[in-house]
């Protein structure tokens, strides 16, 4: 059985120590692990012993990732699950981190679409939100549970701001009406408004135009 003969502490990292088996460099993990582990020199150590260590300190690196993932901006559970995995931490690993992360509350999906729709409502429609979040991962439930508080009222008020902007840029360079109203509606649309808001904020930008 292989034989402990050195542990040393890395130069450039404080955190993580080198491990000599039988005055050969075997492996680097975390310097936790040696604590935890009870890990001295002279101890005798098996195979699968390393192995279940290499596995904890492969645990550690992927969820200090995933804790580096969400320091840098809140992202949702299918996000920091595609960035891991472009890390290469194996399929165990990300799930244990993930449910690190949930029961500490450092992700949570429905948090991350309340604050999503908070935000992306002052330039887009509930459609175009719905589609973004999807793409991001979020359960359809958890978008539809959030949608259907958002005040219809307030997104056509949106969606008229948002449609004047558009319709000075428009009216630049087109004096049809029937040209300027279409280009108007397909341009709403594809922020995500709804075809009955568009409706009334197309009836009404344009109505404003033929009284002035």
């Amino acid at each position: 059985m292989p034989k402990i003969t050195k542990i040393e502490i890395q130069k450039n990292n404080k955190d993580r120590v080198n491990i000599y088996l039988d005055g050969e460099y075997a492996l680097a993990i975390n310097a936790e692990l040696i604590y935890k582990e009870n890990l001295k020199v002279k101890d005798d150590v098996d195979i699968s012993k390393l192995q279940e260590i290499a596995e904890k300190e492969s645990y550690i690196r992927c969820k200090e990732s995933a804790i580096k993932i969400i320091e840098r901006s809140y992202k949702t559970e299918k996000e920091i699950r595609d960035k891991l995995k472009q890390k290469g931490y194996e399929e165990k690993q990300i799930n244990n981190s993930i449910d690190f992360l949930k029961e500490y509350n450092f992700i949570n999906d429905n948090t991350y679409a309340k604050a999503f729709i908070k935000d992306k409502l002052s330039s887009k429609g509930s459609q175009k939100i719905k589609y973004d979040l999807m793409k991001k991962g979020i359960a359809k439930d958890i978008i539809e549970e959030n949608l259907i508080k958002v005040d219809k009222n307030e997104e056509k008020e949106v969606a008229l701001n948002v449609g004047r902007k558009k319709y000075e840029s428009i009216r630049r360079k087109e004096s049809d009406n029937y040209k300027l109203s279409g280009k108007l509606y397909r341009f709403l649309i594809s922020r995500g408004y709804a075809y009955d808001i568009v409706k009334d904020v197309v009836k009404e930008i344009m109505s404003l135009d033929e009284s002035e």
